[in-house]
Order: C-alpha cells, then structure tokens, then sequence
C-alpha cells in the first residue's frame, strides 16, 4: 500500500477519534498525518515523513491547542440576565446592611445586602454589585470595588 495511503486512513482514524473524546489532541495528530499523506504525494522518504509527523504534531499540539481550547472554554462575550448586573454601579436608596436594604440598579429598585455583613451603607452611597443572590443583590462599597474583569 502506498505510503500516502496509510496516512490518510490514520488521519481519518484519528480524526473519529477525536470526535468520539473531543479533547483537541487527536485532531492535531490528524493534521500532522494530513501533511505526511503530501509529503508522501510530492515524493518524500519514509523518514521525512515520519520526522515531519512527528514535529507537526508536537508544533500543533503545543502551539495550537491552548488557544483552541481557550476559545472553546471561554464564557459568552455578551453577559445577559443577572449575569450583567455583576460588577454593575448602583446607589442605595435605602438604608442597606448585612441584612436588607434597597438600591437603585439600572433604573429599578432592588433589595440589597452589603458585603461584609458588617458594613452599613447609608441613602446615597455609590455601590458596585458583587453577586446576585436570589432576589437580592449583594453590594459593596463602589470606590473600593476594581473594576469587573472580562
């Protein structure tokens, strides 16, 4: 059988393994079997071809990987819901403690609690939002709250 041949059937191989794990390795051995399978098209030895498996796959595996799974793992670029209230600036309209309390949060009154429990926040302070716990939403000082990431 044809040198190009074999890589081809191990390409596909690979790649049905990699649909039945989905964990982006055997995908990049796949690509690096694909360009074996040329090697061997355009006349390469046995030796090139095995060597430039060998260092695609490394090169992919290394290279490529982390970034796919990093696009792959990455949370929705558009927050919706309660979701993009968290890190949001708010202002207390009423008395908030560990306990209750009432914030004005994009344009509608929430009921709140501090965080710490401890701290009281009193009618006009600048708050951000921390979490949304149910129908309260946890506030803490705005000034000392950096800046949600992402």
């Amino acid at each position: 059988m044809a040198d190009e041949v074999v890589w081809v059937v191990v390409a596909g191989v690979l790649l049905l393994g990699e649909l039945l794990t989905l964990d982006l390795i055997l995908i990049m051995f796949a690509v690096a079997a694909l360009v074996s399978a040329g090697l061997a098209v355009a006349g390469a030895d046995l030796i090139v071809q095995i060597v430039a498996f060998a260092g695609v796959s490394a090169g992919l595996t290394a290279g490529l990987r982390p970034v796919a799974r990093r696009h792959l793992t990455r949370g929705p670029l558009l927050r919706t819901g309660t979701d993009a209230l968290v890190g949001a600036p708010a202002v207390v309209v009423e008395r908030v403690d560990g306990a209750d309390g009432r914030v004005r949060l994009a344009g509608e009154i929430w009921s709140a609690r501090s965080f710490p429990e401890a701290d009281v926040l009193e009618v006009g302070t600048a708050v951000r939002v921390l979490r949304v716990d149910g129908a309260h939403v946890i506030v803490h000082r705005g000034e000392e709250i950096p800046p949600p990431s992402g």
